[in-house]
């Protein structure tokens, strides 16, 4: 849960992941728009059948997505002003091979946010004005471990999209959508359930009966 690296595989994984998620809203019917003067290049509306909704778009390259508090620590920055986060996510921090899309509302991930604000307050971490603050995609609330308050923001969801990073395309529409068809190894089954349920794949057990 860090701040990704400014090296080139770095930053076109992120160009790659916002386009992903730009698409998935695209192929969910929505037609996106720059707002103008709002300041805030990952800020877009999403309008579809006349309904509008203002909406960020957050790439995390290691599950983990962070909002600032505000100057005034009276809220959250950027967070306070949209309907719907879209996290596009990898599978994995050190060879990601998937990504996925979720759309998550706004009032259900400032309810996160407040909550790991107050535990790493209650807890007596500092936690300065303006300073990202960060929560797991697939790591479960754990009441124990402080770093876990809010987490868990993509279990039991549903992507809107989920594809494979393929080494050779270099551009948003040329990602693979999944595919069924190949044989699933057991390594493949243990990340994906890990993945559903927000535990390492260590600890994921697979038993086959013939």
């Amino acid at each position: 849960m860090t701040n990704v690296s400014a090296t080139p595989e770095k930053i076109e994984l992120r160009r790659r992941l916002f386009g992903l998620g730009e698409k998935a809203l695209e192929q969910d019917g929505w037609r996106l728009e720059r707002i103008p003067g709002s300041g805030k290049s990952s800020v877009r509306r999403a309008i579809r059948n006349g309904e509008s909704r203002v909406v960020s778009i957050r790439t995390t390259q290691d599950t983990w997505i962070a909002f600032p508090r505000s100057t005034d620590d009276a809220g959250w920055v950027t967070l306070d002003d949209v309907d719907a986060v879209i996290v596009v996510t990898v599978d994995d921090r050190e060879a990601p091979k998937w990504a996925a899309v979720y759309m998550v509302g706004a009032e259900e991930m400032r309810q996160r946010f407040d909550r790991a604000y107050h535990a790493r307050k209650d807890a007596g971490h500092s936690v300065p004005a303006g300073r990202g603050i960060w929560v797991s995609m697939f790591a479960q609330e754990d009441p124990e471990v402080v770093g876990t308050i809010g987490g868990g923001i993509a279990v039991g969801k549903e992507p809107m999209l989920r594809v494979r990073l393929s080494d050779d395309d270099d551009l948003p529409v040329a990602l693979t959508v999944e595919t069924t068809e190949a044989p699933l190894t057991i390594a493949e089954a243990k990340k994906r359930l890990a993945l559903s349920f927000g535990v390492d794949p260590e600890k994921v057990r697979i038993t086959i009966e013939g």
